[in-house]
This record gives structure tokens, C-alpha cells and sequence, in this order.
């Protein structure tokens, strides 16, 4: 019987994210995406800090011909948040034929940083061992997320083995994947993510972002320096698209601001989508068809 909602609140998600005009439509697109889908949930990918992290991985069920693969991170200001929070932003890839994996990782309370940016790099490496038997395209790998999910998928996407955060990987692998290898991604998609930790912490705000991720004195500074995508950003930067609300007061949309004019200074090929009055998410359903459209734009150009 919890098929029943599950089917119901897919429907209305379909209705609010995809183009389709009525329940019998939605009806219909959800029934094509059960057909060429299933769900393998709760799959270990790492343990860290004797901690069991685990993702939930929907593969198409014929792995014959690859797919490409989108890796959403839930967001919740690194301290909370589910895998399954995931799922309210993943439908329109599915319709789109993509493979999706929703990972957990460690939050403030199991780990601070840059322990959660270290399991998202883990992530990308479970993809790559799994790629054969799940189906994954590793040519088209698209990471995404919101907020905090935002700034780890920028996290993940930018940085590569030089930076350090893979070492805690596990280095057993499958079919022709060589553990030694980077990890390349096609594009990032950023839904008002962070990209300065450092600015952060100086804001004047009373609860200003990433100080309880990033721990106290000493050494805070150079910590919230490392963890901060805008000092990765370099010309072997994949694409990057960013939505972000001008009103935004949990992350200033400075923050994509800066970061997209230094991609514009090492020539990567990046958009910001400016939601006019937007706050921190919760944008309209016309607004969610506009930026859904720009992002099938962007990566049907950039993959």
C-alpha cells in the first residue's frame, strides 16, 4: 500500500517540474519511467569514521547501452538533510533518460570538514567501479545538488586528485576502471550553493555559514579556504550552471556571482540562471519550467 502515495506524490511533482499538462500525462511519463528504471537502495559506498554511508542508485534496467548519470546531493547547511530529499528534484532527468545516484554523507555532528566534500569524491569513484554492471555512462556524468548539496557538487566536480579529498576511497575496482584514474565530470549543476566558505564565516550574520562544519580556531581560515569552491576553479573546470535567487538571504547570490565571473576569466563555459526576487529555493512552478528548460539546454550543448 505505500506504492499508492508514492505514485500521488510523484504525479504532483511531475505536474510541478515537467511540462505536462494534466494528472493523465503525469500518469503516463511516470509509468514509462517505472518501466525502464529500478532502485537499488541503501548501497554502501564508503565506510568513514566507522560510518556506514550509503546511496540510493535508480539504474535503467537494460545496462546494454550506457546512460548518462546524474549524482544529486541533498543539501540542509552540511548538518542535516536526507538521500531521499533528493528525489523531489530528480524526476525530470529520469523522463530525460538519465540514471540518478543520491548519496548521504557525513554531517557536522559524525564529521567536520572537509570530511563531507571527501565522501562526495567517493561517490564519483563508486559510479566509475559500478559503471559496467549499473549502466552508468562515465562520459556523461552531471553533478548537482542545492545549497549546502550545491556547494559539494561544485566540490566534487572541480577538484581531482591533486587536491587530496580522495584518499579515503576505496581502491578496489571493476571491469576496466583504473583506481589510479580521475574522475571527470561533464557538467555541474549549482542550485544556490556556497562558493566562498571563507566570506562566509566573516559575515556579520548571526548564524553565518559553514562555521559549525568548519570547527573553530585555529587554522579555521585555511580550512574554510580549502573547502571553498572559487579557489578551484581552473581551465579544466567542467561547465558549470548555477540558479540562484538576487533575494537570496541564507546564501548571498553574490556568492554565484563572483564565482561565475572567474569562470568567465579562465574562458569555462558556465551560466547563471538569476531568479528576479528568488529567495533560497521554493521558486514558482513557472520558474522551475524556465530553469528545467535552461538546464536541458546547457547539457544537451555541453555533453
Amino acid at each position: 500500500m505505500r506504492l499508492i502515495p508514492a505514485v500521488v506524490v510523484s504525479i504532483a511533482l511531475l505536474l510541478q517540474y515537467s511540462p505536462v499538462q494534466s494528472s493523465d500525462d503525469a500518469t503516463s511519463v511516470l509509468a514509462g519511467i517505472m518501466a525502464r528504471y529500478r532502485t537499488l537502495t541503501n548501497q554502501t559506498y564508503l565506510v568513514a569514521d566507522n560510518i556506514e554511508l550509503k546511496l540510493d542508485a535508480i539504474v535503467p534496467r537494460d545496462v546494454s547501452t550506457p546512460v548518462p548519470t546524474l549524482v544529486y546531493i541533498h543539501g540542509g547547511g552540511w548538518q542535516g538533510g536526507s538521500k531521499e530529499q533528493a528525489y523531489l528534484s530528480v524526476l525530470p532527468y529520469l523522463q530525460d533518460g538519465f540514471a540518478v545516484v543520491t548519496p548521504v554523507y557525513r554531517l557536522t555532528g559524525q564529521a567536520l570538514a572537509p570530511a563531507a566534500v571527501e565522501d562526495v569524491r567517493c561517490v564519483l569513484r563508486w559510479v566509475h567501479q559500478n559503471a559496467e554492471a549499473r549502466g552508468f555512462d562515465t562520459d556523461r556524468i552531471v553533478v548537482s545538488g542545492s545549497s549546502a548539496g550545491g556547494h559539494l557538487a561544485l566540490m566534487a566536480g572541480m577538484t581531482d586528485s591533486r587536491d587530496n579529498f580522495d584518499t579515503r576511497c576505496p581502491q578496489t575496482f571493476r571491469g576496466a576502471y583504473d583506481g589510479n584514474q580521475e574522475m571527470p565530470v561533464r557538467a555541474i549543476i549549482n542550485w544556490y550553493g556556497p562558493s566562498d566558505l571563507v566570506d562566509s564565516m566573516d559575515r556579520t550574520d548571526p548564524r553565518p555559514l559553514g562555521v559549525k562544519w568548519i570547527g573553530g580556531a585555529p587554522g579555521a581560515e585555511q580550512r574554510a579556504a580549502r573547502v571553498s569552491p572559487l579557489n578551484y576553479v581552473r581551465p579544466d573546470t567542467p561547465p558549470v550552471l548555477s540558479i540562484h535567487g538576487d533575494m537570496d538571504k541564507v546564501v548571498p547570490y553574490d556568492h554565484s556571482v563572483r564565482l561565475h565571473r572567474a569562470l568567465d576569466d579562465q574562458g569555462i563555459p558556465n551560466q547563471l540562471i538569476t531568479i528576479e526576487g528568488g529567495k533560497h529555493g521554493k521558486f514558482t512552478r513557472d520558474e522551475l519550467l524556465h530553469i528545467f528548460g535552461e538546464i536541458r539546454a546547457f547539457l544537451n550543448e555541453h555533453m
